[in-house]
């Protein structure tokens, strides 16, 4: 059954009622939504539900009908969401898993680590101990071939997965792997399951040859009955007549599954075809389809794999299928997950800028440009005021900062999101929907100020060709317009034309860039305050990774964003359930969603008043009227406006 538990319930209830029902022969877990706490109650223990209503603290019991009692929708209404190791499972995130069949060597599994990484996959599959068919087959390395896989693991920033076949093995597997893997063929072994349960870590359990899906979800709830929480659920394919293939894939089960059980469901298309040219139009099929994820076999040299060689991709066709699954994921509303963790040399160019004397707990703070750009002012300004000491880390483009503080490189990121003249900065709106494991922790404004700047030698006379960042070009039109006969050349970052000036040593070659790069690079100023308009801001978002992020209990904004359905006063009826909520609307944004012609996504800044819960009243409201809603962030606003 399912106890939904009063909002008002004090801990002293609630660990009443946990052991009024434990008296009683049942188990216990408690699941903490965004808008009501529950206990999930399991056991053979009789009870009469009305005796529970009856309990202090307790708001309505929901009997559980399905024979699958935790794994069930009527457990828990919502999507799990859950960690392996720094990416997470679940929800709107696309997770690929990549690897070998089995661990053939040391060199090999790194080759393969670096391959998965390198095209994006976030997490390391290798068999060290195989249950193959024919006892003469090549039965994997054991103990020695899990030290390869973490090795590679580790190396390369991926969790790690591998099939376990005995409970014998738990004790040397614990010390290696992120998710022990259950296969097909012990689906049912239940004493093996009940062993990885008591595990408690995530597990991946595949379905059965022949197995129906209720079978499959009561083999998932004897994991979690025995105290596993993360529980994946993996089609396979299933034996029918049917031999071309290794298995028929039944890619219905993935929607029937997702409705009758909130656990992820991946996909192994390698396993479900056996065919190397049918993995990525299976796999993309079962994306379409709904999966959360895909679980892949790639090796860089598949005719020489030990096992399943003609299902295994090369390394080419691993890098088509994350390439298409990138391009097909907003068409079905998903994200690709992106690994929290720096892939060999992927930041070679991100240098960090010291700051004199900080200390050692200083916070690195990570900026798109050269020293001097506009968004190092606005962070060192930002965290200035909040007297912390920052290391400014500096990133060629805009999805660098997003990656290295998704790596944890840098505890925060800074971006411009909108200029008063200009409009938004669409990328960085659209980046913010792509790394769902960050969010708005901060903002601040501040005004834009353009200079002129050359070498030491250089005079209006001498100037021939300017450079700048396109927009900064813009603001200053009416200057240039007075110059008709310079040359106007955009540049990927106004503090970098300084220092491109500066290199080139040419007087007839100038920048459009704040005053203070000048100093910075020794350069000089030509004409200060050439923007045509004055009332030039730029408004900044400082980002942070979400399981990092400390709450602010003074934030005044929010930043949500969701899509709305085809229908006409869908947009107004998500405007009148902040307005009936005194919720100030203080900026409305829409945006196309990539790959879906003419539908779009909303972004929505809103005060925060001084009651959170009209805010939580408003946002479960939106639930019901909007799609893919997310809140972005809360942050104190308008710093240094």
């Amino acid at each position: 059954m399912v106890v939904v538990l009063e909002k008002g319930i004090t801990p002293r209830e609630k660990e009443d009622l946990q052991q009024f029902l434990s008296d009683r022969g049942f188990q216990v877990r408690e699941v903490v939504g965004e808008d009501e706490t529950i206990f999930g109650v399991v056991g053979s223990g009789g009870l009469d539900h009305r005796e529970v209503e009856m309990q202090p603290g307790v708001a309505r019991v929901v009997p559980i009908s399905k024979p699958y009692k935790l794994a069930s929708r009527e457990f828990k209404r919502a999507d799990s969401v859950f960690p392996v190791g720094q990416i997470k499972v679940g929800g709107n995130r696309l997770v690929v898993i990549g690897g070998p069949c089995a661990v053939e060597s040391r060199e090999q599994i790194l080759e393969c680590a670096d391959i998965v990484s390198s095209a994006g996959g976030v997490m390391l599959r290798g068999g060290a101990y195989k249950p193959r068919t024919s006892p003469y087959s090549f039965q994997g390395l054991g103990e020695e071939g899990l030290r390869y896989l973490r090795e590679a693991g580790d190396q390369y920033g991926l969790p790690v997965i591998s099939e376990i076949v005995s409970p014998l093995q738990l004790d040397v597997m614990r010390e290696f792997v992120h998710v022990f893997q259950v296969g097909a063929r012990n689906m049912q072994n239940f004493e093996l399951l009940k062993s990885v349960g008591a595990e408690q870590r995530p597990v991946m359990l595949k379905r059965g040859l022949s197995a129906t899906i209720e079978e499959w979800l009561m083999a998932a709830e004897y994991l979690l009955a025995h105290g596993a929480e993360d529980v994946i659920l993996c089609e396979r394919g299933i034996r029918t007549f049917e031999t071309y293939t290794r298995n028929s894939l039944d890619i219905s089960s993935i929607p029937v599954v997702k409705k009758l059980s909130h656990l992820p469901v991946f996909v192994d298309p390698s396993h479900a075809t056996g065919l190397r040219d049918q993995v990525v139009p299976v796999g993309l099929a079962a994306i379409a389809a709904g999966a959360d994820g895909l679980i892949v076999e790639v090796h860089p040299d598949p005719p020489r794999a030990a096992s399943d060689g003609p299902q295994t991709l090369y390394p080419e066709q691993f890098e088509k299928l994350m390439r298409d699954i990138e391009a097909l994921s907003p068409v079905v509303g998903r994200e690709v997950a992106r690994r929290p963790v720096p892939r060999a040399g992927s930041f070679a160019s991100v240098t960090t800028t010291p700051v004199d004397g900080a200390s050692s707990d200083a916070r690195v703070v990570a900026f798109q440009g050269a020293r001097g750009a506009y968004s190092e002012i606005a962070l060192l300004r930002y965290f200035d005021d909040l007297q912390h000491e920052v290391v400014p880390r500096s990133c060629d483009r805009f999805r660098q900062v997003f990656e290295t503080v998704l790596a944890g490189d840098a505890q925060f990121g800074i971006v411009p999101l909108e200029n008063s003249l200009m409009g938004s900065i669409h990328e960085n709106y659209d980046l913010l929907l792509q790394y769902p494991d960050l969010t708005i922790v901060g903002e601040i404004h501040i005004r834009i100020e353009h200079s002129l700047i050359g070498t030491p030698e250089a005079s209006l006379d001498t100037i021939h060709t300017v450079i700048s960042q396109a927009p900064g070009i813009e603001q200053c039109r009416d200057f240039l317009d007075a110059h008709p006969d310079w040359t106007l050349t955009p540049f990927y970052d106004t503090a970098g034309a300084v220092a491109q000036v500066r290199d080139s040593n040419d007087p007839s070659l100038a920048a459009i860039a704040n005053h203070r790069t000048a100093e910075l690079y020794g350069m000089k100023v030509i004409r200060q305050g050439i923007e045509t308009n004055p009332r030039n801001y730029t408004r900044f978002a400082i980002l942070s990774r979400e399981d990092r992020a400390e709450r602010d209990q003074s934030a005044d904004m929010a930043t949500i964003v969701f899509s709305t359905p085809d229908k006409p006063g869908a947009l107004f009826e998500c405007m009148r359930i902040l307005a009936e909520r005194e919720l100030n609307l203080k900026k409305l944004e829409s945006r196309p969603i990539l790959g879906q012609p003419w539908r779009y996504m909303f972004y929505v800044d809103v005060e925060l008043p001084g009651s959170q819960a009209q805010f939580d009243e408003a946002f479960v409201a939106l639930e019901a009227e909007t799609h893919d809603l997310r809140l972005l962030g809360t942050f104190k606003g308008s710093r240094g406006f």
